[in-house]
């Protein structure tokens, strides 16, 4: 903006220099015109008085030399009197440097040329004389000329005086007008400069620039235009970049993935879900045609139905993912903008894998309380309808009889049980009895509840090393739950003359459980699936123990509860060992 406003300064400056020079040649001219005529009028005076004078005293013929001497110096001017054939009656005397033959030859040509104007110059060492000259009548009749010479050496001066006082209003005049033309300049073109700088920076993207709004004139209404205008815009772009940044907020964590396809097949978009499930990274797809990324032949199908028939689609589709098989429901909808202009089409990947594996376990837990609720009701009823058809008349069949229907209705008892305590434990609201628990008595209390069982099958059942203290805080009644269900397992599935050995240890901020046993072990396949509901490693022997496929389900949710883990470690014919890690204080 500096060279815009020197370029208008300058312009500025040089036509007000181009208007003062021709101002002042054209004052010079007039003042000179002005001047010339008023010294040809002083002359033209001068002579009529002269030659009235002379015409007065006799003409030619009386000349009086004193009177036109004394006229002379009076006049200041050279007084040539000469007759009609140019020769000189009488002359005052050099007024220049032009010699007496130089002054008689200019005479004798303008008296030969009788011209019609009555004056001319003669410049000669350096001076200008001025020759005015009249006929001198006498008597009615011409008898020579008078010619007055002058010098006009003043008339220079006159000259000088003039332009140097031209020279120096105009110069003066010049000064002023720069001096106001620069203030004029700087106040308009400031605020025009401001407002253009604020304008670059505007679209730079600063909108935080602002001008200085100083006047009330056309310049302030600009500079309040240009501020009213970046505030709009700051406003907008944050307003833009809140919407931004909400819309991506969203996009980025909705939970699903997704894909944005243009109208020409190129992927614009993917959201950091889709990264994560597809394991993919952004370079790989984005500005890239669909079909040549996408290797899943149901999304592309899928693609190219909404491009063809413009409507929504959904799917349920199956998809490989490294290892494993993923369900998702895809949602894809055609994106179309204002007039109808097809935009692309939009994708949202929904995982519901784990809605299928709790689909898949609601149907598995109906068919098995199905199975374990039939298997006990089948032995109850038959064995009734077999005492009522008349077995019931012999006592030893009877009593047969009814111990199996007791055996049956405790086991009913039990898995109805357990159901109950497994569906309490899964509640949302399910909380602890917390208190102390000292975990050596309760295993000493466990071992005495099932000493019977074990000694049914010759079993060793014995607390090894245990700690001095292993007190942590907890619910007694589930933690005594979880060592009962370990070491039942244990027991179930452990040999004849076999062990069950339950271990505590104490560390600086937990209580480590170790039930270990000396059974038939577990497949590592199967260890991942032993804490499911109804899970059996080895169905007959379970069943037929009374056992109901639910106790290490039951361990697990109190383990996990009380903020602990547990683990599992097992060798095929060696035995099996539960590690149950439990703070001793309760983390909140």
């Amino acid at each position: 903006m500096t060279k815009y406003r020197t370029r208008l300064l300058f312009a500025l400056i040089t036509l007000i220099i181009i208007v003062l020079v021709g101002l002042g040649l054209l004052l010079g001219q007039l003042f000179k015109n002005y001047y010339i005529n008023s010294f040809n009028e002083r002359l033209k005076i001068e002579m009529n008085l002269l030659t009235s004078n002379i015409e007065q005293n006799g003409g030619l013929t009386s000349l009086d030399t004193e009177e036109i001497s004394r006229m002379s110096d009076l006049l200041n001017a050279r007084i040539t009197i000469v007759d009609l054939e140019g020769d000189i009656h009488y002359d005052t005397g050099e007024l220049s440097s032009t010699k007496i033959n130089r002054h008689r030859d200019i005479i004798g040509d303008i008296v030969e040329d009788t011209p019609e104007e009555q004056s001319d110059l003669e410049v000669g060492g350096g001076f200008d004389l001025h020759y005015y000259w009249k006929p001198l009548i006498h008597d009615g009749e011409k008898e020579g000329y008078v010619f007055l010479t002058t010098k006009i050496d003043e008339l220079q001066k006159a000259y000088r005086q003039i332009w140097w006082i031209l020279t120096i209003s105009l110069g003066m005049a010049l000064m002023v007008i720069i001096l106001l033309g620069t203030r004029i300049t700087n106040r308009y073109t400031k605020p025009i400069e401001s407002a253009t700088n604020v304008a670059i920076e505007l679209a730079k993207g600063n909108y935080r620039a602002r001008t200085y709004e100083d006047h009330i004139d056309e310049t302030g209404m600009l500079s309040s235009s240009i501020n009213i205008l970046a505030r709009n815009l700051q406003e907008l772009m944050k307003l833009k970049e809140s919407q931004q940044d909400r819309l991506t907020t969203l996009i980025e964590n909705m939970g699903s993935g997704l894909i944005l396809i243009d109208s020409r097949g190129f992927i614009n978009l993917i959201n950091k879900p889709y990264k994560e499930i597809f394991n993919v990274e952004a370079s790989e797809y984005l500005y890239k045609l669909y079909y040549e990324v996408i290797d899943h032949e149901e999304i592309t199908q899928m693609v190219e139905e909404i491009f063809m028939t413009e409507q929504k689609v959904r799917k349920q589709v199956v998809l490989p993912l490294e290892i494993e098989r993923r369900h998702f429901e895809v949602y894809g909808v055609p994106i179309i903008g204002t007039n109808n202009v097809w935009k692309g089409i939009l994708l949202v990947f929904h995982d519901i894998t784990e809605l299928k594996k709790l689909e898949q376990m609601r149907k598995d837990f109906v068919a098995n309380v199905s199975h374990e609720l039939k298997t006990p009701i089948t032995s109850i009823k038959g064995f009734s309808e077999t005492l009522l058809d008349g077995a019931m008349h012999d006592k030893a069949t009877l009593e047969a009889f009814l111990e199996i229907i007791l055996k049956e209705s405790d086991r009913l008892q039990v898995l109805i049980q357990e159901l109950l305590d497994l569906s309490k434990i899964e509640q949302h609201g399910f909380r602890l009895t917390k208190g102390t628990v000292d975990l050596v008595k309760e295993a000493y209390e466990v071992i005495e509840i099932l000493k019977r069982k074990a000694a049914q099958k010759d079993i060793m059942l014995k607390l090894s090393q245990p700690s001095e203290e292993a007190v942590i805080e907890g619910d007694p009644d589930r933690l005594k739950q979880v060592l009962i269900n370990l070491v039942s397992n244990a027991i179930t599935y452990t040999p004849n003359g076999g062990s069950v050995e339950i271990t505590l240890t104490d560390q600086e901020d937990s209580v480590s459980i170790l039930v270990k046993d000396s059974g038939i072990g577990i497949e590592k396949s199967e260890i991942t699936r032993i804490f499911e509901r109804f899970y059996r490693v080895d169905k007959a022997r379970s069943r037929n123990s009374g056992g109901t496929g639910l106790g290490l389900a039951i361990v697990k949710h109190i383990v996990e509860a009380h903020k602990g883990h547990i683990e599992v470690d097992s060798q095929i014919g060696k035995g099996t060992t539960f590690t149950v890690k439990l703070f001793k204080k309760l983390p909140q």
